[in-house]
């Protein structure tokens, strides 16, 4: 008798101890939650992060608010997002910038000033020009770049930023000098693709995905993607078809800031799995079509480190680091 009064106290003593842990999960958030993007609004990462907003909220029972930190070829937002208290109300769109800009000397932040949540997303580099432009091909285009050096400039993202990068990368690979098409920094695809149009650039290096509403509008016209394969919602040659071999994406993914507790990057992991796993999300990615590729917080972490590993070769590589 003893023996079983005993078992049946440690049985509800037990019971009454795994409760215990639940709360402290389910109290975050307990008010709005900020999301900060690092890049202006219209572009492919805030419109990515709008709508995880939307569909967090849901998830959270709080409400997601938008707010894009752009400056500093990225820094500013990465930065904002990376100091904000560690206590699950602030949470960060990082991109692929943040593997990057250290390297260039452009701030001292790094992925380890984060505490990755999931990663959501990769998008390969296009070239894109104005719809009025000379330029029907890509190899039109680098002909006149490797006569003209330096008269055509390129724009979507910050200086060394990924579409920086890639630019640098694809002129390198096609035997051009890397700066045989000169840069200017913008704050991000979408003021990149507007400069474009206006006639400020003549290139534009961002994604086809961020330009498809202008290509779609007859403004922009898309002359390669920087893929291994061709994507079916453009009908244009990959770069290694053309012989030049490069290929270069960037990525999105969610980040709390360092010393975030376990239990806090829990809650987040979770309701993002369901954000990306629902029917809403992916019928808009698809729709966009932005890729989805979903890497929970520790393979997220493992990835990071790989991609500062590798962005740091490559950023040498092409002469971007310092």
């Amino acid at each position: 008798m003893t023996r079983l009064l005993v078992v049946l106290l440690s049985l509800v003593g037990a019971a009454m101890a795994v409760p215990d842990a639940v709360p402290a999960q389910a109290k975050v958030p307990t008010r709005p939650v900020q999301l900060i993007v690092p890049w202006a609004a219209g572009g492919g990462t805030d419109r990515i992060a709008r709508m995880v907003a939307v569909l967090l909220e849901k998830e959270l029972g709080q409400p997601v608010t938008v707010v894009n930190r752009t400056g500093g070829s990225g820094a500013v937002g990465h930065t904002a997002g990376a100091t904000a208290p560690p206590d699950g109300h602030t949470i960060t769109m990082v991109t692929v910038e943040l593997t990057m800009m250290h390297w260039m000397g452009l701030t001292p932040l790094t992925y380890r000033e984060f505490t990755p949540v999931a990663l959501l997303n990769i998008d390969p580099a296009g070239v894109q020009v104005a719809a009025d432009s000379e330029f029907k091909t890509l190899k039109q285009l680098l002909d006149y770049a490797r006569a003209n050096p330096g008269k055509l400039k390129a724009s979507g993202t910050g200086r060394g930023g990924i579409w920086d990068l890639a630019r640098a990368g694809m002129l390198k690979a096609a035997g051009l000098p890397v700066d045989a098409i000169g840069w200017v920094p913008s704050t991000g695809a979408a003021t990149g693709l507007q400069e474009l149009v206006a006639g400020g650039v003549q290139v534009v290096t961002a994604s086809l995905v961020e330009g498809r509403p202008l290509i779609e509008a007859g403004k922009v016209r898309p002359l390669a993607i920087m893929a291994d394969r061709r994507d079916p919602a453009f009908d244009v040659p990959t770069l290694k078809e053309l012989g030049i071999n490069w290929s270069i994406g960037a990525w999105r993914g969610i980040a709390l800031p360092k010393g975030t507790s376990p239990e806090i990057v829990a809650v987040y992991e979770r309701a993002l799995e369901k954000v990306v796993r629902s029917r809403e999300f992916v019928d808009f990615m698809q729709k966009a079509p932005f890729g989805i590729l979903w890497k929970n917080s520790r393979e997220f972490a493992a990835f990071l480190e790989e991609q500062d590993r590798t962005m740091g070769a490559l950023m040498k590589e092409v002469g971007l680091a310092k």
